[in-house]
């Protein structure tokens, strides 16, 4: 592979209103072209990183999708999230310096490389970065806390309702249809994200479609009535 297909220019890329501070400056811009190291091409279910691994960078996904990953003490795997292009991957190696999970690809993906020393320096210098940087890490605790109400107080219907109204609203965001999703992920893995036994997930999503909300052709689902599946997420009166 030439040299000049490894380095990317964020300037140039199409995702970079999703991962990078907008109203750059062109020679602020310039210098986030420098932070990009590489990209990194990772097969289907190969790992980009995994628990205990020195943290050394943060990923942009570029094209693909990722699904992060913890084992319990029992040693089943825990599904934690799942990341698609133009989101930031690898914040949770920053506070002790080494990984916590485990992040695998769910189809050939492509990320852009990011040393963390590279984006403290350059945030130093760059403050719309050092403010975007902040705005990743609020961003990943609003979700996790929105997780931890999604399993602590939703039925099996409200979870799944919501998690494919989330799904669809990110995808719609790169471009995607507003209510076609093909799903990266397996059932089991939905399962797993949101609590649920592979059985639930199958008997609700089939519920969805008997009630006319959603259509589903093996892992290519239409949303129908987004606004029934909202308001199993957010009933009357609420």
């Amino acid at each position: 592979m030439k040299p000049e297909n490894i380095k990317v220019a964020c300037s140039n890329c199409n995702l970079r209103e999703l991962c990078m501070p907008v109203g750059l400056a062109p020679g602020e811009l310039q210098r986030l072209d420098d932070l990009v190291a590489t990209r990194r091409k990772i097969k289907r279910r190969e790992t980009l990183f995994r628990n205990g691994e020195p943290f050394t960078s943060l990923y942009a996904i570029r094209t693909g999708v990722f699904k992060t990953r913890v084992t319990s003490e029992d040693g089943r795997d825990q599904v934690t999230g799942f990341q698609m292009a133009g989101e930031i991957i690898g914040l949770d190696g920053i506070v002790n310096d080494q990984h916590t999970c485990d992040a695998v690809a769910l189809e050939d993906s492509e990320v852009c490389v990011m040393p963390f020393e590279r984006i403290e320096e350059l945030s130093r210098e760059v403050t719309a970065l050092q403010r975007h940087v902040h705005q990743i890490m609020s961003r990943e605790i609003v979700r996790e806390h929105g997780v931890m109400l999604l399993l602590g107080s939703m039925r099996a219907e409200e979870r799944l309702a919501a998690f494919l109204l989330n799904l669809v609203q990110r995808l719609h965001a790169r471009g995607f249809s507003r209510s076609e999703l093909v799903l990266r992920m397996t059932r089991e893995e939905i399962g797993s994200y949101l609590g649920l036994k592979l059985e639930t997930v199958s008997r609700t999503m089939s519920k969805f479609a008997a009630d006319g909300m959603v259509e589903v052709e093996q892992r290519n689902v239409r949303i129908l009535d987004p606004e029934a599946l909202r308001r199993i997420v957010n009933p009357p009166g609420c």
